[in-house]
């Protein structure tokens, strides 16, 4: 792999390659601490981050290297008004690796194409998170030794939540998975991945309750409902606080159910669930750091390239107005197919 920008772009064997190295990590860390020796990440955070920024820039120092960045775009001239492109193309030139977050979807695939140097997609708005799905994956693995034939819920936010996004794309490469799509109507996943799961024969059901579907659970996902993402406060007003998980509703949950959660939480899981074993959402986070050790002892060794010239777009054909393209008005008007339909090959949005 040159870039990791969605999680659907990796080959099942690249995955199995990756998490092999991650828990050979996990079992012998010391082996890998010059791994990245003499190599440099940028870490570029347009939004606020705790566990991602940490773990990558904890991941980059245990593997040998160093890091900079920046974890406030108005410390950069992106406050002066640089375009990305620009940031990339400098950037780029001092790093051996990129890692990015910003709020703008498509925003890792548009650096991608100004590179020099592996880019790395740490989320991008309500899109994709890539390697949180890569923290995701390693902590089922290493807990229940294999993805396949599990019964997943995912619950909350699946609108907004880039996190289950990226995860149903990587869960495309497993066999036997079952989905419970667990959000109120106006919170459900977007059409484009109800297309993908359809086009991929990954059977799901939809509903609004998650009590009556915890005793059919492997994994249960639990996601925050992200005010960030509403336009209407008044629509974040009647959601939050939909779902909240107790001690007393795992009652009916099987004795070795997975409660994950991507952090940060809000309400969404009761402080009464930490301490019960089937809660691993902090082993979740500590999983993240070494399936990001892994990652980046791959893409921080690869060589300079430089990348292909691309068109000059001429203004957005997306109409997503979360799109980079909406900004960057310069990026080439890239179309991609999703179950046969058109989409912007941006922020995967039908056209």
């Amino acid at each position: 792999m040159r870039h990791l920008i969605d999680f659907g772009d990796l080959s099942r064997q690249e995955w199995d390659e990756l998490y092999a190295r991650a828990d050979r990590i996990m079992d012998n860390p010391e082996a890998y601490l010059d791994t990245c020796h003499g190599k440099v990440s940028c870490n570029l955070f347009y939004e606020p981050s705790t566990r991602t920024n940490f773990s990558f820039q904890t991941a980059m120092l245990r593997l040998g290297g160093s890091v900079f960045g920046f974890a406030d775009p108005k410390s950069s001239s992106v406050a002066k008004g640089e375009s990305l492109k620009d940031t990339i193309k400098m950037v780029s030139g001092y790093a051996d690796v990129i890692v990015m977050r910003t709020p703008w979807e498509g925003a890792a695939k548009a650096a991608s194409l100004y590179s020099d140097v592996p880019v790395v997609n740490a989320g991008d708005g309500g899109h994709m998170h890539p390697t949180q799905t890569t923290a995701d994956l390693t902590t089922i693995t290493r807990l229940r030794g294999s993805v396949d034939g599990l019964s997943i819920g995912l619950c909350g936010d699946l609108k907004n939540g880039r996190t289950v996004h990226s995860l149903i794309k990587a869960l495309a490469k497993f066999r036997d998975i079952r989905f419970f799509l667990i959000a109120p109507r106006e919170l459900a996943i977007p059409d484009y991945l109800r297309q993908f799961m359809r086009a991929h024969e990954m059977p799901f059901v939809e509903v609004t309750g998650l009590e009556p579907v915890i005793p059919q659970l492997d994994v249960l996902y639990m996601t925050r409902i992200q005010r960030e993402r509403f336009i209407d406060p008044l629509e974040y007003e009647r959601n939050k606080g939909i779902y909240v998980l107790t001690r007393a509703k795992l009652a009916r949950a099987r004795e070795n159910l997975l409660v994950m959660h991507p952090l940060p939480r809000v309400d969404e899981i009761s402080v009464d669930v930490d301490d019960d074993p089937r809660a691993v959402y902090f082993q979740q986070a500590r999983f993240g750091m070494f399936a990001r050790m892994s990652l980046l002892s791959d893409l921080a060794n690869q060589p300079r390239i430089a990348p292909d010239p691309v068109e000059i777009g001429h203004g957005p054909i997306c109409h997503n107005p979360n799109c980079i393209t909406q900004t960057e008005l310069y990026l080439p008007p890239l179309v991609k197919k999703n179950g046969g339909v058109d989409c912007c090959a941006f922020c995967d949005t039908p056209l």
